[in-house]
């Protein structure tokens, strides 16, 4: 019993003591995790000093680089080879200038206009000059995401809409291309961007928009994944405004370099991975759908053409097949995240056909010079592709049913959405390019016209 007494006496403080260290080390490696841990995922609610998807991000920086690559060089090349050769300067150079007038523009004022929280028709202007925006990247990347993508950071969701911002005024040069004073188009793209495309980007793609489908609050849900009505009904609609007030050329001729035009358009079709894949925001399930749809309704739209060009004129032509490439382009753009190759296959069959008859047809029915066709092919396109978004989509694909799977109504958001963008876009156009003529004029001299934008304007002529 002595013995059993004396071993208790020792045990008992050497047990406790033994247990007091282990907790003690429990809750030590606690606080140690904790501190390891580091900032949690950007997504859902956690918008707030956190850490981006790396993979998300990866994808969005390439999909930025495609689509600036659209605009310099894809735009630039596939216009020049339509226009006659002295005018070619002053074509690519639209592109190029547009790029960086829109770019400083949009870190200046538009993105916080379109992408941010404000009313349901402009958004607010906590973001301009893109104050506020957080990334300490000397403590492991955390950052405060936009909302719109909530697992990327906030400067590479800015400069992927701020391509968007930049092709769109660009496939307006189109429509007035040969005729159209250089400074005249600064100033009309200059206010164009602040006053026409902000708002519309907001309607449609904002977090409070007034058509936004993911606004529970929008009064109308339209369905435009890339930009058919925020890019090609609102890019074609000014395009036609600007032709019409600027009237015809007073000479035309061919495309004076086929190869031109093919390059571009081959930059313009990889670069649409970027601009369909990548609007996704995520590298997910949607990006993959999204790509294949648009090459196959690309494929589709023109090969058609091709055959109703064939069929209608005895020939096929390269400016031909590569327009209607574009065409289906365009008309997949905002379907690209809700249809299936089903939807693409009947998107790009309409696309190659319509607007083809938008680019011949209906252009000598109304007698307007759209000299490269942006609205022929861009707001055309882009109303064939939005109506038959609300047809063909997919519930399992983008979260919202179309006419197909018994959505009537989608269609009828559709049209309302394509209506109203159409409507505004081409009234307020008209306001701008009435102030710039009244201030700066609009159209080049006939000697100037005559002798080519190139030398006149820019005093460099191609060789």
């Amino acid at each position: 019993m002595e013995s059993w007494k004396y071993a208790r006496q020792r045990l008992v403080p050497f047990v406790a003591a033994l247990l007091g260290t282990a907790l003690l080390c429990f809750l030590l490696s606690d606080i140690a995790f904790a501190e390891d841990a580091g900032p949690p995922a950007c997504g859902g609610k956690i918008l707030e000093k956190c850490t981006p998807n790396s993979g998300d991000t990866a994808w969005m920086l390439a999909s930025v680089a495609l689509v600036l690559m659209m605009t310099i060089p894809g735009l630039g090349l596939f216009y020049g080879g339509m226009v006659r050769k002295k005018n070619v300067g002053d074509t690519v150079m639209t592109s190029f200038a547009v790029t960086c007038l829109v770019t400083i523009l949009f870190a200046l004022v538009t993105y916080s206009m379109a992408f941010r929280a404000g009313t349901p028709f402009i958004g607010g202007l906590d973001r301009m000059f893109l104050k506020d925006i957080l990334s300490d990247i000397g403590k492991g990347g955390i950052g405060n995401p936009n909302p719109l993508a909530a697992t990327i950071p906030e400067s590479v969701y800015i400069c992927f809409q701020m391509t968007f911002a930049i092709i769109t005024p660009a496939l307006i040069a189109g429509a007035f291309a040969e005729r159209m004073k250089f400074s005249a188009m600064l100033w009309f793209i200059g206010l164009w961007a602040i006053f026409v495309y902000a708002p519309i980007a907001h309607w449609v793609w904002g977090p409070d928009g007034i058509f936004s489908s993911g606004n529970d609050a929008a009064l109308v849900k339209v369905l435009d994944f890339a930009g058919g009505t925020v890019v090609h009904i609102n890019a074609g609609v000014a395009g036609l405004m600007c032709a019409i007030m600027l009237g015809k050329r007073k000479e035309t001729g061919p495309a004076h370099n086929m190869v031109l035009t093919f390059i571009g358009a081959s930059l313009l079709w990889v670069g649409w991975f970027g601009f369909n894949a990548g609007s996704a925001v995520t590298a997910g399930m949607q990006a993959g759908m999204a790509m294949l749809v648009t090459q196959i309704a690309t494929a589709v739209a023109g090969f058609t053409w091709m055959l109703v060009e064939w069929a209608l004129k005895g020939k096929p032509t390269v400016v031909g097949i590569c327009s209607g490439a574009v065409a289906g382009l365009v008309a997949i753009t905002p379907a690209s995240g809700f249809v299936g190759p089903v939807g693409a296959f009947a998107i790009g069959v309409a696309a190659g056909a319509v607007c083809y008859w938008g680019c011949t047809g209906l252009k000598r029915l109304f007698s307007y010079d759209d000299a490269l066709d942006c609205f022929g092919v861009h707001a055309v396109g882009g109303i064939v592709g939005a109506l038959l978004t609300g047809v063909f989509a997919v519930e399992q694909y983008g979260g919202t049913a179309g006419v197909l799977e018994g959505n009537v109504a989608q269609f009828f958001n559709q049209c309302i959405g394509v209506a109203t963008v159409f409507v505004y876009d081409a009234v307020v156009s008209l306001i701008i390019l009435f102030v710039v003529k009244m201030f700066v004029g609009l159209r080049v001299t006939e000697d100037i016209e005559r002798e080519g934008l190139d030398l006149a304007l820019h005093g460099e002529v191609v060789q």
